[in-house]
């Protein structure tokens, strides 16, 4: 039988996507969760930050929702999710976001407990003192406005010392390499480059307690959408030892987008991310979560 151009383009679109690789770190699969709100507003969730030990949750909708919970496991799986308040963000002025300013992207909580929040289309970062306060923006450097339309800063991350950190979805350097902006001193520089294959684009951040950046990263085809996590070591003036720690095969996830890495009570480091459902009756919102294999496996489940 002769072979089609579609039989091809199919033939190449799974070979790319459904081939975990070979490179990455074994992590552990622990389990899902589908998570759900009566609430009309509720899904498109694209961040979350927990506590140190994993059980409280603030997540981020991108329509300017944020809700708080408490995440319930049983034998290292969550098995159930109790809400507790939402909010819905305001402006400067006091008034709840509206129309094109509600696409809210990224979240990381400071030591303080104040929310740094990202948002596309009108690109910037905005701080909350609490999330039903008024916002107080970041400085916007002309920079900001290059970042494409639909593909600004999806992920946000702070260190240990308090430094924030933004990573756009599409923008890349001259080079073709993604730009990671640093908030510092009252001002954004772009101290750090990270590599790209181009096969995956960049949706949520966070650090670990061991101190190693985490980036989550989403590929999509006609078959559905596949995840990868890479993890570095940023020094002064350089990132070094990057890792891959996860990546899925095509359709083992929904649209995973926000990431939190953590330590259980027996010290295990452990991934929780989530996934944006777009508000789309064929998605979820799904809680996953693996532990990444640093001499404490334990665990029996894997993908």
């Amino acid at each position: 039988m002769r072979s089609s151009p579609a039989r091809g383009l199919i033939a190449a679109l799974m070979l790319a996507g459904c081939s975990a690789s070979a490179n990455c770190q074994r992590a552990v699969f622990l389990g899902d969760y589908a998570w759900d709100l009566p609430q009309d507003w509720f899904g498109g969730v694209s961040g979350l930050e927990l506590s140190d030990d994993g059980r409280q949750m603030v997540a981020i909708t991108d329509r300017a929702r944020v809700v708080t919970a408490e995440l319930h496991r049983q034998d290292n799986r969550i098995t159930s999710v109790t809400p507790g308040r939402w909010f819905r963000l305001r402006a400067q002025n006091g008034k709840p976001l509206i129309g094109s300013t509600v696409d809210s992207e990224g979240l990381a909580i400071a030591a303080d407990g104040s929310l740094f929040i990202s948002f596309e289309r009108i690109h910037r970062v905005s701080q909350y003192r609490t999330p039903s306060e008024p916002s107080r923006g970041l400085h916007r450097p002309t920079a900001f406005r290059d970042l494409p339309f639909n593909g600004g800063f999806e992920a946000l991350a702070i260190d240990s010392s308090g430094q924030l950190f933004a990573v756009p979805e599409k923008h890349r350097t001259d080079q073709g390499e993604i730009p990671l902006f640093r908030w510092q001193n009252g001002r954004w520089s772009q101290p750090y480059v990270l590599g790209t294959d181009g096969r995956f684009l960049p949706v949520g951040a966070d650090f670990g307690p061991d101190g190693r950046f985490y980036l989550l990263e989403r590929g999509f085809n006609l078959f559905g959408f596949r995840s990868r996590v890479r993890s570095w070591r940023l020094t002064e003036t350089a990132v070094q030892d990057e890792r891959c720690e996860l990546q899925t095969d095509t359709g083992t996830h929904d649209n995973l987008e926000g990431i939190a890495a953590w330590r259980d009570g027996r010290g295990q480091l452990r991934l929780t991310m989530i996934a944006d459902d777009n508000f789309f009756f064929l998605q979820r919102t799904e809680l996953v979560e693996y532990a990444l294999t640093d001499g404490l496996a334990y665990f029996s489940t894997s993908r």
